[in-house]
């Protein structure tokens, strides 16, 4: 078969697969939206058997056979070219899933449902001995994994590299210890100010939370005739398929910001998958997101370096004085504060821009642990205590706001939690360059003008899909190697603007 028929038929047979991947995404979707409890063991098989299915059929000889049969051509003589991207990431997942027995694909997409429906359970009890046995099942599952996979330094390292790329366990650890110090000294110093923030009183109605963040999302840039925005037990942001991206949060009448902060989170991401090419073969690398680092910078961005800034709340505040009594009486400069305010709190999607970095430390420290056997499931709430009283000061009261409050673990997504801090890092060092090459962005934040910033990410990131590694991607934008200085500079002004 000669190059140009080899690529033809990988293009169908992503296609095929995309379909496959789609359906099984929006079961997903389903599960976790509307799903009635009776019916989470048949939706287990479902996805079970579609992820046995859709595995078997990637990792079939003739698949492995095409991608040899366009590499080292004519077709990949330009490393940039569409054509390139596709087939080095193609060679790089199917080199991976080709290493996992079908039979194990298809245990831990089950075990994922159904562990998914005990933490629910667990969680409304404060009950980790109920869920443990899941987690222990999980943990095991990972650790099989990782041995199919293999890895040089590390078991962690095969886990990592699923959801960022190329990044190790030492270099994800590198990165956050080298921030620990640092962000710590940061809480220290806005704890020991007199200045205080105020808090919103509720109650704040749930309707009224619904309408004023889809109202923030469409603002953005989202587009709810291709998505959509429901409410989930854990917030989430799925891409199903080409101009379907479903997006979730959750509402308390008791406070608005968790809800609102996590619309734009969500919204963030919603925009990057609205974002990425629509190739002619839809599947293909080119049509989904360099890495979960990269995702997360999107979210970060929009919930904290617009999202939280007092241009942002220039054009929004009149507009949430018109949805809730609790923004009538307090000034602009209050409410600046409270949206920024830095103290040390149970649950992680409610914290603070540096205090949240503190709380993926804890996790990642957990994870390698448990996943190289020097933690054991039974200790993991008091691991996770000791562990939020040695960083935060702070002892969570129960398991619900503790060590049961993520999906993650549950859904089977270990090692996620480190792209969410490199996702602040590549989020900052971006910001900075956006507002180097498009002017006064806070001008167009106080006019309700988001389109630029949304077409410059559209061009610089969202476009490319998977055509650079991160590291490729952040040197192509700003110039520079990633680095934290950026996130630093960011936090540091921040504290100083509020805390003096």
């Amino acid at each position: 078969m000669n190059p140009t028929a080899a690529y033809d038929a990988l293009k169908r047979d992503t296609a095929e697969l995309n379909i496959l991947r789609s359906t099984a995404a929006l079961l997903s979707w389903d599960e976790q939206t509307q799903l009635q409890d009776k019916g989470t063991a048949f939706r287990a098989d479902q996805l079970a058997y579609f992820s046995k299915l859709t595995h078997e059929k990637f990792t079939r000889p003739q698949v492995g056979e095409w991608i040899a049969g366009v590499e080292g051509t004519d077709l990949v003589s330009d490393p940039e070219s569409d054509i390139a991207a596709n087939i080095r990431e193609l060679r790089r997942a199917y080199d991976r899933a080709t290493k996992v027995p079908a039979a194990l694909v298809e245990a831990m997409a089950k075990h994922e449902v159904l562990s998914q429906q005990a933490w629910v359970e667990a969680r409304k009890k404060s009950d980790f001995k109920a869920f443990a046995p899941w987690l222990t099942k999980t943990y095991d599952f990972k650790r099989e994994e990782a041995g199919h996979v293999g890895y040089r330094d590390h078991p962690y390292d095969a886990l990592i590299d699923d959801y960022e790329p190329h990044e190790t366990t030492a270099g994800a650890k590198a990165v956050l210890e080298g921030l620990r110090d640092k962000l710590i000294a940061i809480v220290q110093r806005a704890a020991g100010s007199t200045k205080k923030a105020p808090q919103l009183k509720g109650p704040f109605s749930i309707e009224a939370q619904k309408k004023f963040g889809r109202l923030g999302a469409e603002k953005l840039g989202f587009d709810f005739s291709a998505g959509r925005l429901d409410v989930s037990v854990h917030p989430f942001c799925s891409g199903v398929a080409p101009f379907d991206t479903r997006m979730t949060t959750r509402y308390s009448e008791d406070e608005m910001l968790g809800a609102f902060f996590g619309v734009l989170h969500e919204t963030g991401h919603g925009l990057y998958e609205q974002g990425l090419p629509k190739t002619e073969a839809a599947g293909m690398p080119l049509g989904h997101a360099i890495s979960l680092g990269i995702h997360e910078s999107q979210s970060r961005m929009w919930e904290n370096l617009v999202g939280r800034s007092a241009s942002f709340w220039k054009h929004f505040s009149p507009l949430a004085r018109q949805h809730f009594d609790a923004f009538k009486n307090v000034s602009d400069d209050d409410l600046m504060f409270s949206f920024n305010d830095v103290r040390s709190t149970f649950i992680r999607t409610e914290s603070d821009e540096i205090t949240y970095n503190l709380h993926i430390l804890l996790r990642f420290e957990m994870e390698t642990a448990l996943i190289a056997k020097e933690l054991d499931v039974s200790d993991v709430p008091d691991a996770w205590n000791a562990k939020m009283n040695k960083y935060l000061g702070i002892t969570p009261p129960d398991a619900a706001r503790g060590c049961l409050q993520d999906v993650h673990w549950a859904a089977g997504l270990v090692g996620y939690f480190p792209t969410y801090t490199l996702g602040n890092l590549y989020s900052a060092q971006f910001f900075e360059q956006a507002r180097t090459e498009l002017g006064d962005l806070d001008a167009m934040f106080a006019k309700g003008d988001f389109a630029p910033l949304l077409g410059w990410l559209r061009e610089k990131i969202h476009k490319h899909g998977r055509r650079y590694t991160a590291k490729q991607l952040v040197e192509k934008i700003t110039g520079k190697s990633l680095s934290a200085e950026p996130l630093l500079r960011h936090l540091e002004a921040k504290v100083s603007e509020f805390y003096g």
